[in-house]
């Protein structure tokens, strides 16, 4: 079955410029021009991923990420800026992008990045049969995941939290202990391989994410650390 994308994008010409160039590549392809669509077509359409502009007329970008990413928790997003500042990037992942691509962007680039998390979401259903099984809930110190249901929680409050950093915490959890390299996260998290492999800042700002998120104190993390050089290490 051929995938479902949500293009959100408010300059006609990028916007129709995408859909063709998906469509191409065969996948189902929606539009919308501004934040109020958006939400109304994701309902409708239930992509399964979507391209998401930062700058929007009616609603902004980072609002319609965070209504979509608590609605439809599966859904892949990856958002467009045209800012350069790290700010934004951190904002949106925040808000529950999985990924971004900084305007002007390369077609080819944003199709390899489509790929690879729809990818990603096809095996991480095999990836529930495969020796390093993970429980469908985990609970540790004051956190509980529910890996199923995309549910996270911290002394008994939610905590919203994207596709992408579920399958970080899945991967982290299943190799707790262990080191775990940025490289192999950006192979076995985000599909690039060793002949693509972006800067591993991507993995960074998802850690600094999510120990927003789980550390008591993000200054002094204990359940993420840091191993100079290498990656990191889930401590618990």
């Amino acid at each position: 079955m051929e995938s479902k994308i949500l293009i959100v994008e408010d300059e006609e010409i990028i916007r129709l410029g995408l859909k063709d160039n998906f469509e191409l590549e065969n996948y189902i392809v929606e539009t919308a021009s501004d934040g109020e669509e958006a939400i109304i077509k994701a309902d409708e359409f239930k992509p399964d991923l979507v391209i998401l502009d930062l700058m929007l007329p009616k609603k902004s970008g980072f609002e319609v990420c965070r209504v979509i990413r608590k609605k439809h928790p599966h859904t892949f997003i990856i958002m467009l800026t045209a800012k350069t500042e790290e700010t934004s990037k951190v904002a949106g992942l925040e808000m529950g992008a999985d990924d971004y691509v900084t305007k002007p962007f390369s077609i080819i680039e944003l199709l390899a990045r489509v790929k690879s998390s729809l990818r990603r979401a096809n095996n991480l259903k095999s990836s529930e049969d495969s020796t390093l099984k993970t429980p469908d809930v985990v609970e540790f110190y004051n956190i509980k995941l529910d890996f199923k249901k995309y549910e996270a929680f911290k002394n008994n409050q939610s905590i919203e939290m994207s596709a992408r950093e579920f399958q970080v915490l899945r991967y982290f959890w299943q190799r707790r202990g262990e080191v775990v390299y940025r490289e192999d996260l950006l192979q076995n998290i985000w599909g690039y391989t060793p002949e693509n492999m972006p800067s591993t800042r991507t993995i960074d700002n998802h850690i600094v994410n999510l120990r927003k998120k789980l550390e008591d104190d993000q200054a002094n993390p204990k359940l993420i650390l840091s191993i100079r050089g290498a990656g990191y290490k889930f401590d618990i």
